[in-house]
């Protein structure tokens, strides 16, 4: 756990919901799978210029991976970084997949209304992210490739991806502190890979803490050059 008078707050996050929060340079967001096997699906802006967003391919590409852990940084479309992952206790996040859509639930699920069984509807990573993003002005245009943290994909030898299981434990957590003011919109519905039968979406909780800002040895900017470059592009932005 953070210092407990380093924290700002701490929430849960329920099974299938979604959530946002403008976190401040200077602050880092732990997000805690508590049962085990949940998925958060998450997008980052710049919350000064919204247009400005995260950019999944050219977070992997300048990177060399195809997967997010701890000392990897996620990039805006503007080649700023957004948040850098701090700590991970659970070593693997998939950036591949993207996000359930309704037609995916209901085909896998079947269809079952908030009108017919309240709070035990079916939800969908797609509709929750274009909700959220409404209480801000954005809406589906806005969406871009998300991550998907705790889970885990790998591609078979023809091509198709795969969800591995067992990735995540209850407890594991992973770090992610915020290099610019970064909206972060999240959502805990299932991962679009998931092949059980049951819906079954896991909660998490959330803790905002007070963190120092990276210094010149900080292992997220000296992972790798490219990442050196990105922080200096982004601290040159607040000057």
């Amino acid at each position: 756990m953070p210092d407990p008078l380093l924290i700002r707050f701490e929430e849960i996050v329920q099974p299938g919901a979604s959530w946002s929060h403008v976190l401040k340079r200077g602050t880092t967001l732990r997000i805690v799978d508590t049962e085990g096997g949940a998925n958060v699906s998450a997008l980052f802006y710049n919350f000064e210029l919204p247009s400005e967003r995260v950019n999944l391919p050219d977070t992997l590409k300048c990177q060399h991976t195809a997967r997010l852990t701890a000392g990897h940084c996620i990039y805006s479309d503007m080649g700023r970084i957004l948040v850098s992952i701090t700590g991970d206790t659970c070593g693997w996040h998939d950036p591949l997949a993207g996000c359930t859509s309704a037609a995916d639930i209901a085909a896998k699920y079947g269809e079952r209304s908030y009108q017919i069984a309240r709070n035990d509807w079916y939800r969908n990573g797609h509709e929750r992210f274009v909700t959220e993003l409404g209480k801000y002005g954005l809406g589906e245009r806005d969406l871009a490739m998300n991550v998907n943290f705790f889970q885990k994909v790998t591609a078979r030898e023809d091509g198709r991806l795969r969800l591995a299981g067992g990735n995540s434990h209850p407890g594991a957590s992973v770090d992610l502190r915020s290099e610019m003011n970064t909206l972060v919109v999240l959502n805990t519905c299932v991962h679009p890979l998931d092949p059980s039968p049951v819906y079954a979406p896991k909660p998490v909780k959330l803790i905002v803490y007070t963190s120092p800002p990276p210094g010149p040895d900080d292992p997220c900017r000296r992972s790798c050059p490219e990442n050196e470059r990105g922080f200096i592009i982004t601290e040159r932005y607040f000057l």
